[in-house]
């Protein structure tokens, strides 16, 4: 069975079925050698490479979407490699055969909390997709004096150099004097969104966190560079928040003596992980002090 070849494209991650008609109609994509043009479909049997590169061409049939949700720590980049050395989230997550971890959106290197990871390319790209108006929801401590004035501006909407945001909703969660806490939400995924609408109100943002993705929580025992499979339920909420079919099959144990063990098994990864990078960085601090 032939599929549209920008479907196929999107759902291996590359971005989404807009965009890969440009890189089709810009003459990027070859199929079995020969580039073509708009309009191609694919069948399962025959090479496809974009920029040269093979791109892996399974049915949508045959893939499982599975989602990870991810506590992403302060320090992590979310790229797949760092010409600096940083780490990187992708280093902490399960290794896959035959698939890959796809990042539905980003959070900058000083924001921790929630980061939601996918194989379906084409979910992916839904989900970022500002016109899907997901929710994410923010803990924001604020370094500055805030009024009721300001939090009304931020409610209404602000200009910004990508143009106007606002945040949904704002509540005080705590702190006193110039140190307080605040959770927000919005819908919209922007560069530094939530920082710079706080900046724009001359007041600093002194830690950020996202806890919450659409309905998905980021679990209070998930400790910080854990993760977690979302379960078959979990899963099709999201997938009907962006209007994509539902799953029918999951990765996810049900056996509850295994589910007893995920807490201490995420601490143990997360533990050997750490343990590793600090190794790594001794041995690298040895190596510049005999040089």
């Amino acid at each position: 069975m032939s599929e549209k070849l920008q479907k196929v494209l999107a759902r291996a991650g590359l971005g989404s079925r807009r965009k890969m008609e440009a890189v089709i109609a810009e003459g990027r994509v070859s199929i079995d050698g020969k580039v073509v043009s708009l309009g191609e479909r694919v069948t399962e049997d025959q090479v496809i490479r974009v920029d040269g590169h093979m791109i892996k061409n399974k049915s949508a049939e045959k893939e499982i979407c599975r989602i990870l949700a991810y506590n992403k720590p302060e320090g992590e980049i979310c790229t797949r490699s760092d010409e600096e050395g940083r780490k990187t989230v992708f280093e902490r997550l399960p290794r896959l055969n035959g698939a890959r971890w796809i990042s539905i959106g980003r959070l900058d290197i000083n924001t921790s909390g929630l980061l939601l990871f996918t194989t379906d390319g084409e979910f992916a790209n839904k989900m970022m997709h500002p016109s899907q108006q997901v929710e994410r929801e923010y803990a924001v401590r604020i370094f500055g004096d805030v009024n009721e004035a300001m939090l009304n501006r931020l409610r209404m909407g602000v200009k910004l150099d990508d143009g106007e945001a606002k945040f949904l909703s704002i509540k005080e969660s705590g702190g006193e004097g110039i140190n307080r806490w605040f959770h927000v939400v919005l819908t919209e995924g922007r560069t530094r969104e939530v920082r710079r609408l706080w900046e724009s109100q001359g007041v600093q943002v002194s830690r950020l966190m996202r806890v919450r993705y659409g309905n998905i929580h980021l679990e209070k025992q998930l400790p910080q560079g854990g993760w977690i499979e979302l379960n078959l339920k979990e899963v099709n909420y999201l997938r009907k928040l962006v209007d994509m079919p539902k799953e029918t099959e999951t990765k996810v144990q049900v056996d509850i003596s295994k589910v007893k063990n995920t807490q201490s098994r995420i601490r143990r990864a997360v533990k050997k992980h750490s343990q590793h990078r600090k190794a790594g960085e001794r041995r690298r601090n040895t190596g510049r002090t005999r040089n």
